[in-house]
């Protein structure tokens, strides 16, 4: 297997890793603490939302510059919208069939079918993270292996598995709530994360492979973030949060800057 490609799995696995040991709060507590996961949310968005612009739209339009046909916004323009328009897809798709499950009563087969469709959601959203954590390593065989491209992707993977921890708990807590056991809910929510590997390799063998796709997929994998960290952890990490109305927002404040500083001192 190539380097890079392994490279590229290894850290979606340690994605999956975190995910897994989100869904794990379930086995040592009811919930997990609700200021902490703000925290946590909001840094992770913080962190998605300066690493789609430093290490994925920014080498996108660079890379569209140097070697695409068409002029470098167009590429980075479209290939964004096209990965929001992909989650905003996969959302879309999600809601519809819960909501034909909840038009069907209040029965054993509705909490069932709840219950896979919060899962499926949170798996669909693992779908593009593993992709950019993919392409952001896959880019490194085209550039070459330096330590500050190395640092880029590694910084990417570590912000998705950031906002990973929550998501695993987002699984595994409500199942515990409907019923499930602790063994099960744990299972169910480090299985939604299961897809970041798979999904990393495909965008990282994409990249090496077929170079024309790659400014492409850099700007894809940043449509596909900020839509991600825009419509569903920001809200998220502003929920019960009266008390200290500014807490989660420095969280965003602080992972935009420490992803920023990163970026811009190796880069």
């Amino acid at each position: 297997m190539d380097a890079i490609v392994l490279m590229a799995l290894i850290a979606t696995l340690g994605t999956w890793l975190v995910t897994a040991l989100g869904a794990a709060t379930v086995v040592f507590f009811k919930s997990p603490n609700p200021r902490a996961l703000n925290l946590m949310l909001g840094f992770a968005s913080g962190v998605m939302i300066a690493a789609s612009f430093w290490s994925l739209l920014q080498p996108a339009i660079a890379r569209a510059e140097a070697a695409s046909k068409l002029p470098a916004y167009v590429v980075a323009t479209a290939g964004f919208l096209f990965g929001a328009i992909f989650m905003w897809g996969s959302d879309k798709v999600v809601t519809l069939t819960q909501r034909k499950v909840s038009n069907t009563g209040e029965g054993e087969a509705t909490r069932v079918g709840r219950v896979m469709m919060l899962i499926l959601s949170i798996t669909l959203h693992n779908i593009p993270e593993g992709l950019a954590v993919g392409v952001a390593f896959g880019v490194l065989q085209k550039s070459g292996v330096t330590t500050e491209g190395l640092m880029g992707a590694v910084t990417i993977a570590i912000g998705i598995g950031l906002q990973n921890f929550p998501e695993g708990a987002a699984v595994s807590v409500p199942l515990r709530r409907e019923g499930y056991s602790r063994k099960k809910s744990f299972f169910c929510g480090q299985a939604s994360g299961m897809v970041e590997p798979i999904a990393g390799v495909i965008g990282a063998l994409l990249v090496v492979y077929v170079e024309a796709i790659l400014p492409w997929a850099l700007a894809f994998a940043a449509g596909a973030m900020i839509l991600v960290a825009v419509h569903e952890l920001i809200p998220e990490c502003q929920k019960n949060n009266e008390a200290q109305p500014y807490f989660a927002t420095m969280g965003i404040v602080l992972g935009f800057a420490v992803m920023m500083l990163l970026d811009v001192m190796l880069g």
